[in-house]
């Protein structure tokens, strides 16, 4: 069988142009006559939808693209394409629908599989939209095989073997596709293959679940790529025969694919601190791209934290969209000023200072002494510079790039309406100690476009060797061994708890913007935590 998988980006609500996306694909690679070309989950209407699902024109509009999809694709390759309907049975004050992969040929469409399986943890709340099915649909017919379908979740049920998976191959399934919107998280993708290896395992009589052998049936997984909001779909495609995996899209990128399901040669995985800043670099991307963002200002102080994000923005949007506004203080080491002028010298990026003194010294003159002084007199200055990193985003449009980090934001180390502002948080789910590796992987290894890169790297030595440091008194540094404290904090975010640090700034942290996710747990709608508790 010829197989067509279509790893495309769609943006939630934007019906007709994930429409057109769709058909563009399937015309991208009609000419190679795929017997079938298989769209990833909620393709038609774009993943996470979330609340908009109870606004019931929205619903109808939905409806209506599916159905204009069928026709158009009339003349095409059989598509299986991810949407939605209302379900028969109906809750109270509750959208009421069945998630659904449509099989569309002939200009008609057909219910293929009803998601059985709905996740309800970490960022996933999906039974506050959709109803569960009830059964497992027969396996539709391609090319005169039997192929069994499953929608994303039910791939994951960790019973031994998996449900959906069991009722289809009882059924006869001769291959299984799975279309997915599964997010990325560092090294999630072996959970998939993992996953969907006990899917096309055999489990010999008498003998222990460890026991088993692979059968010859392949297994297709098709998932969505790019940034909506803060979640980052990172594509990487597959498809399985035995426990091989012998085809595989690229990750990161919109990929149309076609292969035969004989094909025996698999793909080199990115791993590593490459994995992580291609993520970061698409959810960055999408999101000022999809918001209609042009520009994007990022306070650059000379630190490894925001010269991070000063490299990822600059990958993500391009130089000529991003400026970095060093604010240097009567506290500020000049190198720091240096520094971060030839890294946005280095990135082709724009570059401005403006001194903070004087902003400063009236602002002490406001407030009097006793406002002014001790850790009042730090956040006063992070909030000065608030003030003028905002007056460029009001000036010439565009948004404010946050750049701390997940060991800060976890410590309260930060001042909220300060250092915690900005629309979209590319660090917030990377501890300190990851930032730093990820710094390191940036000199080593990182090819920009200008190619302007100095002795060690395109990141200048003295902010890769500093003691971090705030600047906001004489001769601070963090007060943190971050090598020790980020894996401990990291640890107690993964397992759902708090230290009397992580509970004191859990107001602030709901009070700042979007945290890009790229780890198991990250803060945001994965960890929602009380603020007032005992």
């Amino acid at each position: 069988m010829k197989l067509a998988i279509a790893q495309i980006n769609t943006t939630v609500g934007d019906l007709e142009g994930n429409v057109r996306r769709i058909l563009d694909a399937a015309k991208s690679v009609a000419d190679q006559k795929p017997d079938l070309i298989v769209f990833p989950e909620l393709t038609v209407c774009g993943y996470p939808p979330r609340d908009i699902l109870y606004d019931s024109s929205f619903v109808e509009a939905v409806q209506h693209a599916t159905l204009d999809l069928a026709r158009q694709a009339e003349g095409l390759p059989p598509l299986l394409v991810g949407s939605f309907a209302p379900a028969e049975q109906k809750m109270y004050q509750h959208p009421s629908l069945n998630n659904i992969a449509y099989l569309m040929q002939n200009g008609e469409m057909k219910i293929a599989q009803v998601k059985q399986l709905l996740p309800v943890y970490d960022v996933f709340y999906e039974p506050r939209w959709f109803l569960a099915g009830t059964k497992t649909l027969p396996p539709i017919n391609i090319a005169g095989k039997k192929v069994g379908v499953m929608i994303c979740e039910d791939m994951w049920d960790e019973e031994y073997p998996v449900h959906p998976g069991a009722d289809l191959k009882a059924m006869g399934a001769e291959m299984l596709i799975c279309i997915s919107a599964s997010p990325y998280r560092r090294g999630g993708g072996e959970g998939r293959v993992h996953h969907a290896e006990r899917q096309v395992v055999s489990i010999r009589p008498a003998k222990s679940a460890r026991d088993y052998s692979t059968t010859e049936m392949p297994f297709v997984f098709v998932n969505l790529v790019g940034g909506n909001d803060e979640l980052i779909f990172d594509g990487g495609s597959f498809m399985l025969h035995g426990a091989e995996v012998v085809a595989e899209a690229e990750k990161f990128e919109e990929n149309v694919k076609v292969f035969n399901t004989k094909d025996t040669k698999g793909t080199k995985e990115v791993q590593g601190e490459e994995e992580v800043f291609r993520a970061l670099v698409l959810g960055l991307r999408d999101f000022a791209d999809k918001n209609h963002l042009r520009h994007a200002f990022i306070g650059l102080s000379g630190g490894i934290d925001s010269s991070v994000v000063a490299v990822i923005a600059a990958e993500a949007l391009g130089r000529e969209r991003v400026t970095g506004v060093a604010i240097p203080s009567r506290f500020t080491d000049a190198r720091s000023t240096e520094s971060a002028r030839e890294l946005a010298s280095r990135l082709g990026i724009g570059f401005e200072v403006v001194e903070l003194e004087r902003m400063h010294k009236a602002a002490e003159q406001a407030v009097g002494p006793k406002r002014s002084d001790g850790v009042a007199g730090e956040n006063i200055q992070a909030r000065l510079r608030m003030i003028i990193l905002m007056s460029f985003v009001n000036q010439r449009g565009g948004f404010l790039i946050n750049t701390s980090n997940k060991t800060e934001l976890a410590l309260g180390y930060s001042t909220l309406y300060g250092d915690m502002a900005g629309a979209i948080s590319p660090l917030g789910d990377v501890t300190k100690a990851e930032m730093i590796r990820l710094g390191k992987w940036i000199n080593e290894e990182w090819k920009e476009e200008s190619g302007k890169r100095g002795e060690g790297g395109v990141i200048p030595q003295f902010v890769m060797e500093r003691k971090p440091s705030a600047e906001l008194r004489a001769d601070q540094v963090d007060p943190f061994d971050y090598e020790k404290i980020s894996p401990d904090m990291e640890a107690l975010v993964l397992s759902n708890q708090s230290n009397p640090a992580m509970r004191a700034s859990e107001h602030k942290r709901w009070q700042m913007g979007l945290v890009l996710k790229v780890s198991e747990k990250s803060f945001g709608r994965g960890r929602l935590m009380p603020i007032t508790r005992r």
